[in-house]
């Protein structure tokens, strides 16, 4: 086995140079108060940042509704497994090589293997295109946080006293979500032009972002102790005020009592796999970026777990509140309901009210199964929100959610003049979800771009024209046909194209770089070696999970139709308008392979010279380190020997040692 020496040069140390084994194993610790990269100003800022772009508006209205989809509480059990053997191994991988390589991820890939610069490339291009939809919906919530400043609200009551048809046949939150916000078009080939409120709303939520990250992590930094936090304030806010909620109890046992029959069925598993891979946001760059900022001596490990526990953590949580809200929902919506009926036997059938009869949730069908033949008005009496648990079994998410449904449960919070009030703390709060995940996915754009030395002016310029660009592209959203764009860019563009990108990110780490030089450097990073749980997980576990889940993927969407639903405003409700058109379509396969494409084209580009990398990698940064270890170590041994010469000289040849000798 070969000596270790640890040198100093040119104010880089080489710690562990094991020279002349074939086995080399290097760290290279660079002078990172040489450089000028910016720093975060703390570790408490750093954390919140990553919880923040972990955290967002997926937790709050998609994990409930795909919980209360596949078995309530039987769902938290492929949920937490594909936590442990998907999410926290992937999460890590990228803090990791962020911090270990100080770049974003196009010249992380770079260094890592100039034939892998596809894979930074092509997450470039996932954060770009979910940027442009994502603050859309921020705008959406401004709108609402700007209409809460009145009372009564306007979606507490239909419009015209009866006369506007298409909110008396819908409610009146969902006939100001498609009529007075969105003013939505009848189809995607609509497009009806640009709804100038959205266009305005939209406007202010980049202005919004441009002025948060103007100056980066040091402007972006300040505004995530506000945006990465609040959420949290108002989540405990509705937690207290759903539980003390009428109907609150049904709300939470219908979440949380486990249907067991449900883990049978592998579409559970998969939906569980697929949302905790989507909700920490992994493979859009963002998280290489942030953890870049960090000096290399920091326990990126445990900020793995840390933040993907809290991420999984609010998801639970908010689960909790929007249930607790839906169960009292669910329990308003029935008795509404049967007292319409009740009213509707009183008024048509003689005897009725006289003899004191009552219609109840258990005897409600059974009354109109007696009188159905009376009158028509009792036989075509809508029942679909008479039972309770066929309330809370109407699966809804997504924006249906949050400018609906639980609007509509705002509006009945006691006391009703109260409503203003929730309704200000709830878009706020989605504002913030929004935001603390836009500045991670813009990072993961930004960062990389001047890192690698394409973007060479002022960051400021390059914040401010990525925002322009964005909210000039993002007018398609502001269309009146905007929503159904939404859904294209929603379901396509941030779906798929990151599944390609995590499973090459694991295999290009662990098995190209290589899992030992992986172990040197968090050994070096965080002063441990990774344990059996981590080397198991990023060998096989984690790559096998997602070829699982991407050849599920692709037999789903091979086997469907791509069709997308709207609003019919004759009808008054959201209806299945069938398959897009053929441009739709395409457009759909070009958000799926549009940035998944980079990887194979950059490698050819690369393989053929055409486009070679012109920068130093690690594995040649090695190489340098263990050549020069090994000058030094002979340099070493060299002077040792020169001077252990010198001093030999200095004993005469009868052994008799000369005090004049000796002095000094």
């Amino acid at each position: 086995m070969g000596d270790e020496v640890v040198i100093e040069q040119n104010g880089v140390e080489l710690s562990n140079v094991e020279t002349g084994t074939g086995k080399e194993k290097i760290v290279i610790e660079e002078d990172e108060s040489a450089d000028d990269r910016p720093a975060w100003d703390n570790k408490i800022q750093y954390l919140l940042s990553q919880i923040g772009f972990a955290v967002g508006l997926g937790n709050v209205w998609r994990f409930p509704y795909l919980c209360q989809r596949n078995g309530g509480g039987a769902f938290l059990i492929p949920y937490l497994i594909m936590l442990v053997i998907e999410g926290i191994p992937i999460f890590h991988l990228e803090l990791a090589i962020g911090q270990r390589i100080r770049k974003g991820s196009i010249d992380v890939w770079n260094q890592i293997n100039p034939l892998l610069g596809g894979v930074g490339v092509a997450m470039v291009a996932v954060s770009f295109l979910v940027a442009l939809y994502y603050n859309v919906i921020i705008g959406w919530c401004a709108f609402y946080f700007f209409n809460s400043f009145q009372a009564p609200l306007p979606w507490a009551t239909c419009p015209g006293n009866g006369t506007v048809m298409e909110c008396e046949k819908s409610s009146p939150t969902a006939y100001f979500w498609y009529r007075e916000a969105l003013d939505t078009s009848e189809s995607i080939e609509d497009g009806g032009g640009i709804n100038w409120k959205m266009m305005l709303c939209i406007f202010t939520a980049w202005l919004i972002v441009c002025v948060c990250m103007i100056k980066g992590i040091k402007s972006s930094g300040k505004a995530i102790y506000f945006t990465a936090t609040f959420p949290y304030v108002v989540l405990l806010i509705f937690f207290f005020r759903g539980v003390t909620l009428e109907g609150a109890a049904d709300g939470l046992a219908f979440m949380f009592l486990p249907k067991v029959e449900k883990l049978a069925d592998p579409i559970v598993w998969l939906e569980a796999a697929t949302q905790i891979f989507f909700s920490l946001s992994v493979a859009f760059g963002g998280l290489i970026s942030f953890s870049s900022y960090n000096p290399r001596k920091n326990n990126c490990t445990r900020d793995a777990v840390v933040v993907a526990v809290i991420n999984s953590g609010t998801s639970i949580f908010a689960s909790v509140v929007i249930f607790s809200v839906l169960g009292f929902k669910a329990l308003t919506d029935s008795r509404k309901c049967l007292q319409e009926f009740q009213d509707l036997m009183e008024d048509k059938v003689p005897g009725f009210a006289s003899n004191n009869m009552t219609v109840t949730a258990s005897n409600y069908m059974d009354l109109w199964g007696t009188y159905n033949t009376t009158d028509t008005a009792i036989r075509d009496f809508n029942f679909g929100y008479c039972s309770k648990d066929g309330n809370l079994n109407n699966a809804v998410g997504g924006t249906g959610l949050a400018f609906v449904v639980f609007t509509e449960a705002m509006n009945q919070f006691y006391p009703l003049e109260m409503g203003p009030f929730w309704s200000i703390l709830f878009f706020l709060m989605l504002a913030n979800l929004g935001l603390s995940s836009m500045f991670g996915t813009l990072e993961g754009v930004i960062t990389p771009l001047r890192d690698a030395g394409i973007w060479k002016w002022r960051k400021e310029f390059l914040v401010v024209l990525l925002c322009v660009v964005c909210f000039l592209i993002g007018l398609i959203f502001a269309q009146y046909s905007g929503s159904y764009w939404l859904d294209i860019f929603n379901d396509y563009s941030g779906t798929f194209p990151l599944l390609i990108i995590a499973f090459f990110e694991n295999i290009a780490i662990v098995y190209v770089y290589g899992l030992k030089r992986l172990s040197d450097d968090l050994e070096y990073m965080t002063g441990s070696r990774p344990n059996l749980y981590w080397k198991v997980t990023w060998l096989f576990l984690t790559p096998l999970s997602m070829l699982v889940i991407f050849g599920a993927t692709i037999y789903t969407e091979a086997t469907r139709t791509i069709t997308y639903k709207g609003w019919d405003s004759a009808l008054g409700q959201v209806v299945d308008k069938g398959p897009y058109p053929w441009w739709g379509e395409m457009m759909c396969y070009v958000l799926i392979c549009l940035p998944s494409l980079f990887i194979p084209i950059v490698f050819v580009l690369r393989l053929t010279g055409l486009m070679p990398y012109r920068g130093e990698t690690l594995k040649a940064k090695q190489a340098r380190t263990v050549q020069r270890g090994a000058i030094s170590k002979q340099n070493l041994v060299t002077d040792s020997v020169t001077s252990v010469s010198g001093s030999m000289a200095a004993f005469p040849a009868n052994g008799v040692i000369n005090p004049a000798s000796t002095a000094l």
